[in-house]
């Protein structure tokens, strides 16, 4: 092999996504959660570009699309290319490009990590499945399959969390008309390459904890609650009352995931993730 040949193909090697992914894995590793280890991070990110040939394509083609798809992913501390957090490979305008989703492992995951939820039930029903909720009557869905007999199409979606305390969340239900909505405001929904397409059932469990979502803590860290006996604690009548908030200072707010103060050198590649 000649000496220009090496060299093109050393040039070749190093414009590939997967050395992309290496050239910002500092950038990544910024934005990771304190968890989650970078190295097994990227080696999961590479390993996911390198077995799916579309995938690659797409980001040869598009390379800010895939940096704006990894940093979602490591800002949430989602594995990409897995069940947590598809990469899909999709075409705007007849150019491909890389789409991130959280997918329905994804979206639990950051339920259980936020310390709130002692366990999380996210399921689909069948037309032939047995169902029971009334709001105000049941306080969890009654939901029975006979496995013994095919379940027939997909009918609805549900989910609910137990928090530590026992109680149970609200209990998120969706029709097939409410997962049709959704799915047609999807991005990339229409892409063969997108769940939508190829397991359209994983994607009914993601709209329906999606929508749980809103309704109990997620986080992308572990939260560590510490265990406190029952005995160590002060009796009812020693507990001091907490001091009252002053009207004019509450105020409408929600939980949001921050960002580092300064974008990182990849997030200005990707032309921003938010």
């Amino acid at each position: 092999m000649t000496g220009q040949t090496i060299s093109t193909a050393v040039a070749q090697r190093d414009s590939s996504p997967t050395a992309l992914v290496r050239k910002y894995r500092t950038d990544f590793a910024t934005v990771l959660p304190s968890h989650i280890k970078a190295d097994t991070w990227l080696r999961v990110a590479q390993s996911a570009i390198r077995g799916n040939k579309q995938l690659e394509q797409a980001a040869k083609s598009n390379p800010a699309s895939l940096l704006k798809a990894l940093l979602e992913a490591a800002r949430k501390g989602l594995e990409p290319g897995t069940e947590q957090f598809y990469l899909v490979p999709r075409k705007v305008k007849g150019r491909p490009e890389v789409l991130g989703i959280t997918g329905y492992q994804g979206e639990v995951e950051l339920m259980y990590r936020a310390g709130a939820v002692s366990s999380v039930k996210v399921e689909v029903v069948r037309e032939h499945d047995r169902f029971d909720y009334n709001p105000g009557e049941h306080d969890r869905p009654v939901h029975g399959v006979d496995w013994r007999s095919p379940r027939g199409d997909l009918v609805l979606a549900y989910a609910y969390a137990v928090m530590r305390d026992g109680a149970t969340s609200k209990v998120v239900v969706l029709s097939g008309d409410d997962i049709a909505l959704i799915k047609s405001k999807a991005d990339g929904a229409d892409s063969q390459y997108s769940p939508w397409q190829w397991n359209p059932a994983s994607m009914w469990l993601k709209s329906a904890a999606h929508q749980l979502a809103k309704w109990v803590p997620t986080s992308a860290e572990y939260v560590r609650l510490p265990e406190v006996p029952v005995e160590a604690l002060p009796p009812l009548d020693q507990v001091p009352d907490a001091p009252a908030t002053p009207a004019e200072d509450i105020v409408d707010a929600e939980l949001v995931e921050e960002w580092p103060d300064e974008p990182a050198d990849a997030e200005a590649a990707a032309g921003g993730t938010r």
